[in-house]
């Protein structure tokens, strides 16, 4: 599912426009990607939770050559999954 077909069953679900859900969904992304270069996490209970990783300075290789090269430390965004969506994954039919 893509932005635009995210916004239509968000739509569909609220009874609100389209452009009404683009504009939730633009502003559901930028609050947490403005929380997430605080430092700060975001919970939402039964959801999952998004926080920013440290991720270490380690030596990487270049696939093309094998030549090692040095990947700097770096912070990444992460999100672990709640326990109701797992729940609903899980139990998802096939």
């Amino acid at each position: 599912m893509n932005r635009k077909e995210l916004a239509a069953a968000l739509a569909k679900k609220t009874g609100k426009s389209n452009a009404d859900a683009d504009r939730t969904i633009g502003a559901f992304v930028d609050v947490i990607s403005d929380t997430l270069k605080k430092g700060d996490s975001i919970t939402l209970v039964g959801f999952g939770s998004f926080s920013v990783k440290k991720r270490a300075a380690r030596t990487g290789r270049n696939p093309a050559t094998g030549a090692e090269i040095k990947i700097k430390a770096s912070k990444v965004p992460s999100f672990k999954a709640g326990a109701t969506l797992k729940a609903a994954v899980n139990s998802a039919k096939k």
